[in-house]
């Protein structure tokens, strides 16, 4: 076997380890966080708290970012990934005391904790890259965030299981969930630590530093200008996706449907999110990252333009929830592989780091504005203003495209 060989097969079982654990991390979080909005009205007596569920894992995870970012630096994704898991188990614990002793202030905490493991996620997927060669870069990007998926999917529907497993270990009904995350967490945990030798990172920084490396795993040339555009990208497009994901649910029920059809229709975007990652990541490959990124945008345009023209139809609104994530998705593993491969080694984890927590602010930032368009503009109005955003987007990739072409 050859040395390009070996790195071939680390890369490979680094790929596959970080989507086990994105399957464990998924379950865990998706198991307990579905229930997050419910336990924050009951603990803080009004369901305007409700909002706070997502507010705090949100903050939580891009308060975590560059800590995590700078500890992978140092030690490598192995000892940062297996923190990150770790402090969520954590939150998960403190979740299931904050219901236990009715503190609402101390459930804030723990949903903030949580957010770790969904920093662990984002930073997941650029571990993928460390070792990955320039033509397979976004496909094995895509493989960890499409991983997601699983836990996505299948983690809220263990929350029946799950306040059985609480009744037996005599917990409240809302708690019992969260026994699942602990587990998952910590099982996530024991497979970075234990899986992820060599460390990809710590030897994609040896192989930089080595005066001469295959050329398939030669190292990265800082290009400032893709690396500041795909950190926007990734941010813009997340801010897109969050403002009108977050307010679907409130318009839908507002205009008469069910709760079942709410979470179908939520289903089917994360599914929309996540289930054709390893396509667009293949494309990307192919035809380029900018490229790829615009026809995220494309997509948006089309999300956007349905919303708004079908507000009013359950299923204006579900197809246009879908070609939201499609959009998201497409710009998201696009723009996480231009940034990978725009940085050197030795400043990949904390650009990364950085990127993670742009766009968990934005995120943030976009749900909270997201709130008061609505009420002002209504559902239609918000869809066009998130045309601007993606606008936005749009100019710079094209100049990025002029410039690099001078």
């Amino acid at each position: 076997m050859t040395v390009l060989d070996d790195y071939r097969a680390i890369q490979r079982r680094s790929v596959s380890l970080l989507g086990a654990g994105q399957v464990l991390g998924g379950l865990g979080l998706g198991a307990g966080l579905s229930l997050g909005a419910l336990i924050a009205a009951d603990l803080s007596g009004s369901p305007a708290w409700s909002g706070m569920a997502a507010t705090m894992t949100t903050l939580g995870a891009a308060a975590a970012a560059i800590p995590l970012a700078r500890l992978a630096r140092v030690r490598g994704r192995r000892v940062a990934l297996t923190v990150g898991a770790l402090i969520a188990a954590l939150g998960a614990v403190a979740t299931i005391s904050s219901v236990v002793v009715d503190s609402f202030p101390l459930l804030l905490l723990a949903l903030a904790l949580l957010g770790s493991g969904t920093a662990v996620a984002l930073q997941s997927r650029f571990a993928a890259t460390d070792l990955a060669t320039p033509t397979h870069r976004a496909r094995d990007l895509s493989l960890v965030v499409w991983a997601t998926s699983v836990g996505a999917v299948v983690g809220p529907n263990l929350v029946g299981p799950g306040e059985v497993v609480g009744a037996a270990l005599g917990l409240p009904s809302l708690a019992g969930p969260f026994v699942f995350t602990v587990v998952a967490q910590i099982a996530a945990a024991a497979v970075y630590v234990v899986g992820l030798r060599p460390d990809p990172l710590l030897l994609r920084q040896e192989l930089d530093a080595a005066p001469a490396a295959p050329s398939s795993v030669a190292p990265a040339v800082g290009r400032p200008h893709h690396a500041v555009f795909a950190i926007t990208a990734v941010a813009l497009s997340h801010a897109v996706m969050v403002s009108v994901m977050a307010m679907t649910p409130v318009h839908l029920v507002d205009h008469g449907s069910s709760i079942t059809i709410v979470g179908l229709v939520i289903s089917l975007h994360i599914a929309g999110m996540y289930a054709l990652s390893p396509v667009f990541g293949t494309l990307a490959d192919r035809v380029g990252r900018v490229p790829v990124i615009l026809l995220g945008q494309v997509i948006f345009v089309a999300a956007l333009l349905t919303v708004a023209l079908g507000a009013e139809s359950q299923t204006g609104v579900t197809v246009g929830l879908v070609l939201l994530g499609l959009g998201w998705s497409a710009s998201t593993v696009a723009g996480s592989a231009l940034l990978a491969e725009s940085v050197t080694a030795d400043r990949r984890a904390i650009t990364q780091g950085r990127s993670d927590l742009a766009m968990n602010g934005a995120g943030a930032f976009g749900g909270a504005l997201a709130g008061p368009a609505l009420a002002l503009l209504g559902y239609p109005g918000l869809a066009v203003l998130a045309l601007a955003i993606v606008a936005v987007t749009v100019s710079l990739a094209i100049r990025l495209r002029l410039v690099s072409r001078r």
